[in-house]
């Protein structure tokens, strides 16, 4: 790669470490808003639906001009309301009188700008000149698993360390990475991925049933991928009975390491292995973990399964992304808006399933599934039951992967 693209790649880094801050920081904090703003747990669980919500929503809503644009503007913008709505979830909720209503407008507006990174940050490194650019997007893919690692330690280690009265100068801190980094892209040199006029519109993309499966495909990884990775602390917590901070250092923090170890593997080494083969791996492996996980006799070796499943689905939204690129290589970043909308979808139906199937278990309209784990608490056979089912993500994608090589070989892509 020239040189004075490295600045551009390193802002992207720190881009999808911003990304990691508004996915991950509100979770950290959910128990803090719900004992100092008497909010029910049930509310404050909907901050998940609206920030994945917005996100979705900024994903469909900036496809149609963000070729036309250009991505200096959106990406600056993007990284400034990440920065507001850290500040606003610092500020608001003592603020205004409704302490909910300051929690949902400052999750909006970092949606907004997290949903605008997402669509904008793996188009711009898609642009810039190197050789191998699935290896790059894994890479760059690995800096959000080391954000969510951070976030996750350098929350917990705060909110130990100055207590959770001073929870508010958290996200406050938070929001000098994002502020940064929109100086930083004010100013490194930026590529266009595709000419206009080179450019496939989305119509001609919709009109073929390859587009359809890659798309699926997305679905399939951001489904697979936050199945766990939503509920592992809570997994830590019932099946070791452990503390909220170490279920978080032994949950997330564990599978999000994984995750980026895998995905830094691939960026070093990516290059000799074959992308197809990589995605199939991992959707075997993801399933042989979710199986450990869910019917593993002790506590310990089902989180370790839960980390390993970290490693398992490192490679699936990058791998889908790369193998999109090289299918339609003038999709241009509206293609990559719709990709990043699939994945979206997939990262709330996902934990979403789980939380609903453990839900009916617990409530005993799924009580024939206690059965199958004995001897456990409802509420860890709960997250079972909805992890074993969840099973179907990995093989979907395990499926469209053979699907487009037997495409690819007669001819037809």
């Amino acid at each position: 790669m020239r040189q004075d693209y490295q600045g551009t790649i390193n802002a992207c880094y720190l881009g999808y470490i911003t990304q990691a801050i508004v996915v991950n920081l509100a979770p950290l904090l959910f128990v803090t808003f719900q004992r100092e703003f008497s909010i029910s747990l049930e509310r404050i669980g909907l901050l998940v639906s609206v920030n994945f919500g917005v996100q979705i929503f900024t994903d469909l809503a900036a496809a149609p001009w963000i070729d036309r644009t250009g991505h200096r503007a959106p990406v600056v913008l993007a990284h400034a309301l990440a920065s507001i709505g850290l500040l606003l979830m610092g500020l608001l909720p003592r603020m205004l009188p409704d302490a909910y209503l300051g929690l949902c407008i400052a999750t909006v507006v970092m949606a907004v700008g997290g949903g605008l990174i997402e669509v904008l940050i793996s188009p711009i490194v898609e642009s810039c000149p190197h050789e191998h650019k699935a290896s790059q997007m894994s890479l760059l893919h690995s800096f959000y698993c080391w954000g969510q690692v951070l976030v996750v330690a350098a929350s917990t280690a705060y909110l130990v360390t100055a207590g959770e009265r001073d929870w508010i100068y958290l996200p406050m801190i938070w929001a000098l990475i994002p502020s940064v980094n929109c100086f930083f892209f004010a100013r490194v040199p930026l590529m266009k991925l595709v000419d206009e006029h080179e450019r496939t519109p989305l119509s001609k993309l919709f009109s073929t049933g390859v587009f359809y499966a890659l798309l699926l495909m997305m679905v399939a990884s951001g489904a697979a991928e936050l199945a766990v990775a939503q509920w592992a602390s809570l997994f830590a917590e019932e099946g070791l009975g452990v503390s909220k901070a170490i279920g978080n250092l032994l949950g997330p923090c564990a599978f999000a390491m994984l995750m980026g170890l895998a995905r830094l593997f691939y960026g070093v080494k990516g290059s000799r292995i074959n992308l197809n083969m990589a995605l199939s791996a991992s959707a075997v492996l993801c399933v042989a973990s979710y199986l450990v996980a869910v019917f593993a006799p002790w506590p310990l070796v089902s989180l370790i399964a839960c980390a390993v499943t970290g490693l398992s689905v490192a490679m699936m939204w990058p791998g889908t992304l790369s193998l999109s690129s090289r299918t339609y290589p003038t999709g241009g970043s509206a293609m990559f808006a719709m990709l990043a909308l699939a994945g979206d979808v997939g990262g709330t139906v996902g934990p979403g399933l789980v939380g609903i199937l453990s839900a009916r278990v617990v409530n005993g309209s799924l009580s024939g599934m206690l059965p199958w784990f004995p001897g456990e608490g409802v509420v860890e056979a709960g997250l079972k039951t909805g992890l074993l089912l969840s099973i179907v993500f990995p093989l979907s994608l395990l499926f469209f992967v053979y699907w487009l090589q037997k495409k690819r070989g007669a001819g037809d892509i």
